[in-house]
């Protein structure tokens, strides 16, 4: 992350790195995350628009499918296509194994950058993650694979934080209850009712639609951002506002983020779609389909913002370096690789793959691991709706991970040199 010059005659240095890694992430995590997440989550919705809901309807009636949709769903880059896949959990459409397979396929957004600077590698480890997760999304469904085991430790120091609980004792019989909110009996307006914080104003809604246009507008300077980020190799721009590549980084990171954030907290309240995470059978119309997809990048984006903050702090207070423990000998870096996994979000994943193609610091077994284990952001909607059904799920890409990576070390000649995928 290269650092905005704060002028040092305003703050001390402790003050000064808090704020350069605010703003920095502030800037980054919309171009390098969100522009890939809502390009590909209004795909979605639009193919859902077009088709008018017989695609889910289409999954739920075909059950023995759902695994292989899942990790289809995860296989697509960036994390769009799991993201889809965890409403259709909550509200009981597919199982617990669809789950998994979506989220232990998905390479989150790091998949960018290893498709764009090391394509070979990624259709090695993208693959072994495809048909790993969707196995082991099929065994858990058929036989549980201690499912239940883990569901009650959970329980003991977890709860869900807002549908109150699983319909089932164990996450691989059922799914979760559905919560009030999602209900026939249950009454909300179009924007769900107003918290407590906002006012019942016609002008806020007015400018919500018009921020929500915007938003878009924002939204396609980040994506062609992001793409020429990742056509220079992934090298972080300087700070600079103007018609310059490094201007369009910095404008739309920070502008986008900024939005993001006003939809989440306030524009949804107005303008609809409060409930976010929920998806929808279809919609009313091609706005609202925008809006839909809009919303869930907003909720994105804020939960990517913590993510990054939350990495980059513990790197400056902890002084924590991923390159040196990547580097470890032996078996112990795939298991890091694995491990890694278990951060939500894609910032520290984001850095792993870096180190694999440009700084060329870690093996390609670490590297297929991770993304085996690494779930982006598509956790997050999970974690938003029902924690518990999150920590299972993450902990149960860990375990196919670790198996690869440990595979790939003892048993591919490729993981002992690193970099031999891509020559």
């Amino acid at each position: 992350m290269i650092p905005l010059q704060v002028p040092p005659d305003l703050f001390g240095p402790v003050v000064r790195e808090a704020l350069n890694i605010l703003i920095g992430s502030w800037r980054e995590g919309f171009v390098q995350v969100s522009g890939f997440v809502g390009a590909t989550i209004l795909l979605f919705s639009l193919v859902q628009y077009r088709f008018d809901g017989k695609l889910t309807e289409l999954l739920q009636e075909h059950e023995r499918a759902q695994p292989l949709v899942g990790g289809l769903l995860g296989l697509t880059p960036g994390c769009g296509g799991a993201i889809i896949a965890m409403p259709l959990y909550i509200r009981g459409t597919v199982s617990f194994g669809t789950v998994v397979a979506a989220l232990g396929a998905t390479a989150g957004d790091s998949a960018f950058i290893i498709l764009a600077l090391a394509p070979e590698a990624a259709i090695y480890a993208y693959g072994l993650a495809f048909i790993a997760s969707v196995l082991f999304g099929y065994a858990i469904d058929l036989w549980g694979l201690g499912v239940g085991r883990v569901d009650r430790a959970v329980e003991r120091v977890s709860r869900p934080v807002t549908d109150g609980g699983f319909a089932t004792t164990s996450v691989a019989d059922g799914g979760p209850s559905v919560p009030e909110y999602e209900r026939p009996d249950h009454d909300h307006g179009d924007g769900g009712r107003l918290p407590g914080y906002l006012p019942d104003s016609a002008l806020l809604e007015r400018i919500s639609h018009g921020i929500h246009v915007l938003w878009w507008v924002v939204l396609a300077g980040a994506l062609v951002a992001g793409t020429m980020y990742l056509a220079k190799g992934a090298v972080e721009p300087a700070w600079a506002v103007g018609f310059s590549y490094d201007g369009l980084f910095t404008i739309a990171g920070l502008l986008g983020t900024t939005l993001s954030f006003y939809l989440y907290f306030v524009g949804r309240h107005y303008i609809g779609e409060g409930d976010t995470g929920r998806l929808r059978d279809t919609f009313a119309s091609l706005y609202k389909t925008f809006q839909h997809a809009a919303m869930e990048t907003a909720m994105v984006t804020v939960w990517v913002i913590a993510g990054y903050l939350l990495y980059e702090y513990g790197m400056a207070i902890f002084a924590f370096d991923i390159q040196s423990l990547a580097s470890s000998a032996g078996v112990m870096t795939p298991i890091f690789g694995a491990l890694l996994g278990l951060i939500p979000g894609c910032a520290a994943h984001i850095v792993f793959a870096q180190l694999y193609a440009i700084e060329e610091a870690v093996p390609f077994s670490a590297l297929a691991a991770n993304a085996v284990s690494q779930d982006g952001d598509a956790l997050f909607p999970l974690m938003a709706i029902d924690l518990k059904a999150a920590i299972i799920a993450t902990i149960y890409t860990t375990v196919p991970a670790v198996l690869i990576g440990v595979g790939l070390h003892y048993f591919w000649p490729y993981a002992q040199y690193g970099f031999g995928v891509v020559g």
